[in-house]
Parts: C-alpha cells; sequence; structure tokens
C-alpha cells in the first residue's frame, strides 16, 4: 500500500477498545484495524530475536514496522564506528522479515551534521538492510542544503517532525521517494491531539505526498492516548472514495 497510518507502540486505550477486535494480544488487535507500528522501545534496550518474531508471527503479512535504531548509535557513538551495532540490531529483528519496513534514525539535538560522519554510517545502514531508512535530525545544521543532498543521494528520507525545531523540518526532505511523519504532539508533547481541522491539513499532505511515493505518518503524542484517535481519524480520512477526497481536497489516491 502507498500510504500508512499508525502510532509509537501498540496500547489501546479503553476508549477505543470498541473499534478493534476485542480477542488477541494488543498489536494483533492494533494490527487489524492500523496498517503500521513504529517500535521506540528499541531505542532504549535491545529485544530478543524471538520477541520480534513473535510480534512479525501475530499481524497480517502486509503489516510493516518501523523501528527506532538504539541509542548506542545515535546518542553514544554520535553515528560512528557502528558497524558492530548495527548488525545486531539486523539480526535481533531478522524474524520481521520484509514486515521490517523502516528503520528511524532519530539524531540528539546537540548532533551537528558532518558529511563525511553522516555519509559513512547512512551509507554502512543502507547497504545492510532492505528497509527503508529515515532520519530525524534535530540540530539546524541538518536542513541546509548540503545534508539534504547527502540524504537524497544515499535514498534516506528526512522526517517531517512536529514540533518542527526549525521550518525546514517541518516538511519532508532528503530522498524525496519516501515520506514519514512523526508527529509528536503540540502545543505540549507527547500529549496534545490534533483536531480535525488540523488533520484535514496533515492529510492533504500526505495525500498530495503519496501521489508521487509511498508514504506514513506516526502519532508520537501518546501520553494522554491521544495517538490512537488521531491516527483512527487520520486513517478514515484518508480511506475515503476518490470523490468525497476530491470534494474535500485532498488529491485522487494512487496505488493499491
Amino acid at each position: 500500500m502507498s500510504v500508512r497510518i499508525g502510532t509509537a507502540g501498540w496500547s489501546i486505550a479503553a476508549r477505543y477498545a470498541d473499534g478493534f477486535p476485542h480477542e488477541g494480544f494488543a498489536l494483533e488487535r492494533y494490527a487489524a484495524r492500523l496498517s503500521c507500528v513504529e517500535v521506540n522501545s528499541s531505542f532504549y534496550r535491545s529485544h530478543r530475536p524471538e520477541t520480534w518474531s513473535r510480534w512479525g508471527a501475530i499481524v497480517p503479512r502486509d503489516f510493516c514496522f518501523s523501528v527506532k535504531v538504539p541509542r548506542a548509535i545515535t546518542h553514544e557513538r554520535s553515528l560512528v564506528d557502528c558497524g558492530d551495532p548495527i548488525a545486531k540490531l539486523l539480526d535481533e529483528t531478522a524474524g520481521l522479515g520484509d514486515k521490517l519496513g523502516v528503520l528511524l534514525v532519530q539524531m540528539p539535538p546537540k548532533l551537528v551534521f558532518d558529511a563525511a560522519i553522516a555519509g559513512t554510517f547512512l551509507d554502512q545502514l543502507t547497504a545492510a538492510t532492505a528497509a527503508r531508512v529515515v532520519c530525524e535530525p534535530r540540530h539546524a545544521s541538518w536542513f541546509a542544503a548540503e545534508a539534504d543532498a547527502l540524504l537524497a543521494g544515499l535514498r534516506v528520507a528526512r522526517v517531517a517532525a512536529d514540533p518542527a525545531r526549525v521550518p525546514a523540518a517541518a516538511m519532508p526532505g532528503g530522498w524525496r521517494g519516501f515520506s514519514y511523519w512523526r508527529l509528536h504532539g503540540s502545543p505540549v508533547v507527547y500529549h496534545s491531539p490534533y483536531g480535525a481541522e488540523r488533520l484535514k491539513s496533515y492529510g492533504a499532505q500526505i495525500a498530495q505526498a503519496e501521489s508521487a511515493a509511498p508514504a506514513w505518518c506516526i502519532f508520537d503524542n501518546t501520553a494522554s492516548f491521544a495517538a490512537l484517535g488521531d491516527a483512527l481519524a487520520l486513517d478514515d480520512l484518508l480511506s475515503n472514495d476518490g470523490a468525497q477526497r476530491e470534494a474535500d481536497g485532498f488529491a485522487p489516491r494512487v496505488g493499491p
């Protein structure tokens, strides 16, 4: 499919439970309604290969995971000398097979763009996996033309984030063969819901991107359980038939 909507994690708050099957594991129930999920726990700790394999086995065949790369890579090693931790992550997640759709690289706010370091690391990572690689830089230096060109050349998409630390961070960048939104909640980060008008605006952006290349949108405003409601609402909005989408100002859907 050319657009996927999901959340960071797969918790189902009681107020949304009737929108999901009542039987099965939480991930299994979540995956019956949404098409992707972002695993953030991998940033903090390793999971056993058996855990990843079990997760992959209980979701539908066309479901996809986005996996956040460990902080040992991004925050402790600052992208330098990462061959071993990259191999460890890919070995652990091998049980997902082609359900591993995305590897998410979130940079620490103080990590300044260095073309040699970034190029070496991202070239190594993209060569090691069939998954798409996306990065969420948070230092202003990553939004200059040189950084954008490097990402594009390595087929690495730059995340569109909210809140955006600089104006350019609000829109996808880097390689434009894939788009990835991470919506953390604003004005209160991790808490605020997006509401109908903002969701409609994001829907229009995603639909426009989707007309040219696959697009994902992940809601990370999980602290007050707003993420799942926003994801369901946006998924419904983007699932309208073509005539209704055009009437609402959305581009027509393309692809399967």
